[in-house]
């Protein structure tokens, strides 16, 4: 075992250590803190970029890393960093628990990286609860006691539910297969698929990730727990955290091995009913935090449209749509919060009057939002495009239809935000919008990225082909 290969994992806990040193200091320093966040997660970036192409078993097998865990790593270290770029004014949170925050954050993120690499039922367990847990407690974290702890309590529950459910899955799978490990459980399941007793133990598996995912019927935690939550805390979570569900949920559907017919019907009514619910329920919300997480849960169904079809094809379009999902939910994100620089909850009316309170961030928006919908020459389109695409290849053309359709109904209430961003004036005249040099210089690079990446999806395209190799 060559430790070489647990490299980002081992920056990533010292990093918490720093954080957990930072906490037992007896005056606080926010500034300080930030810094060394935001120092720290830039160094983890380019730890984790070089640990892609890196192969190996650790811990028995357990641990497996490969061009997939690692290209997934490097999304979660960037999604890290991105969020920490917008916690220089962390006013929902109290000075004295900033140092406390940023270790949460740290120790959840190093789960998630646990988690993409984790090929044994109980490593998978434990790297999901830890991760979770760290989520529930930053929740709670808020200033205003009243909107976060009733989010974070039903945040936790369904939470809790969700893990039970899974665990209770991975009994039954193990004791249908003896076994534990998922490199193990590739060989066998595929030729057991039939049996009710696998069937269900995957489908049970698959409810905890559906939970994180915010797929239905386990969708209802992200309105409350993207409302509750500081505005930061709910960007990592509709980023970060959407990132490694993604890359568990193809590394158990990947065990079927595309032969069980009552799974695939499964994974397309979930996707059905997401998109669904996801974009209608969205169409009525005016706080533009819980009108994006019905969003997450939309775009969760879209996800499925790839992972669903079973081939490397469909696996690529899904670690493609992970990476746009972190580019353009953090652009959105980016700049309600810079708008809500107060700590507040945004509605849509907060945005009145944005292009000529901040042209750069009014034009980021737009493109993310343009990105959301799927229209060219975004990186949104060209996400949904190979999604699609490898769903028509395996013969899901009224699947794909109805996901046509419900981008469509997504274009409305993305085109709501644009009005009141670009078309509506304030009634009352807002505070001065301090936009820095660094933040236009961040939104005018994200707003880059979105159309470069659309345009020349090439490079990014390989690079998720040869991750989804893995399981080809």
């Amino acid at each position: 075992m060559s430790w070489t290969l647990f490299h980002t994992e081992i920056y990533f806990m010292l990093m918490a250590g720093v954080f957990l040193a930072l906490s037992l200091t007896p005056e606080p320093d926010s500034r300080r803190d930030f810094y060394a966040a935001l120092a720290l997660s830039g160094i983890g970036i380019f730890v984790a970029l070089f640990g892609v192409g890196k192969q190996g078993d650790m811990f028995s097998g357990a641990y497996r890393v490969d061009m997939f865990s690692q290209v997934f790593k490097a999304l979660l270290a960037m999604g890290f960093f991105l969020i920490l770029c917008l916690c220089s004014e962390l006013k929902s949170v109290s000075e004295q628990r900033h140092s406390e925050f940023y270790l949460l954050l740290t120790v959840c993120t190093l789960s998630m990286m646990v988690l993409v690499s984790s090929v044994h039922l109980l490593a998978i367990y434990i790297a999901l609860e830890l991760s979770s847990y760290s989520l529930y407690v930053l929740v709670c974290l808020r200033r205003d006691r009243d909107v976060c702890l009733p989010s974070a309590v039903k945040y936790f529950f369904v939470g809790a539910s969700a893990s039970a459910v899974m665990l209770l899955g991975m009994a039954l799978l193990y004791s249908a297969t003896n076994t534990a490990y998922l490199i193990e459980m590739v060989q066998t399941v595929p030729g057991m698929i039939g049996r009710p007793l696998v069937a269900v133990g995957l489908l049970l598996i698959l409810a905890g990730f559906f939970f994180k995912l915010a797929i239905f019927p386990f969708h209802f935690w992200a309105p409350e727990a993207y409302y509750g939550a500081p505005n930061q805390v709910t960007a990592y979570i509709a980023t970060a955290s959407k990132i490694a569900a993604i890359a568990v949920l193809i590394r158990v559907v990947a065990l079927s091995g595309g032969e069980s017919a009552y799974l695939v019907h499964i994974l397309v009514c979930a996707s059905i009913v997401s998109m669904t619910i996801g974009n209608l329920t969205a169409i009525v919300q005016k706080d533009l935090k819980r009108l994006l997480a019905y969003s997450s849960i939309a775009h969760a169904g879209y996800v499925l449209i790839g992972i669903l079809a079973m081939t490397p094809s469909g696996y690529a379009g899904a670690i493609f749509y992970a990476l746009t999902i972190l580019i353009l939910k953090f652009t959105c994100f980016f700049v309600i919060i810079k708008v809500a620089t107060d700590g507040r909850n945004p509605v849509m009316s907060d945005l009145a009057g944005l292009y000529r309170r901040s042209p750069i961030l009014a034009m980021s928006l737009m493109l993310a939002l343009f990105g959301l919908a799927g229209i060219p020459p975004t990186i949104g389109f060209t996400g949904k495009l190979l999604l699609f695409t490898a769903a028509i290849e395996k013969g899901f053309f009224v699947l794909v239809l109805i996901a046509m359709i419900n981008v469509l109904i997504s274009l409305y209430y993305y085109l709501l935000i644009l009005k009141a961003a670009y078309l509506d004036e304030p009634q009352e005249e807002p505070p001065p919008l301090t936009v820095s040099r660094p933040v236009q210089a961040l939104a005018a690079a994200m707003a880059t990225i979105i159309i470069v990446a659309g345009f020349y999806p090439t490079h990014l395209i390989r690079i998720a082909q040869a991750a989804a190799g893995v399981f080809g």
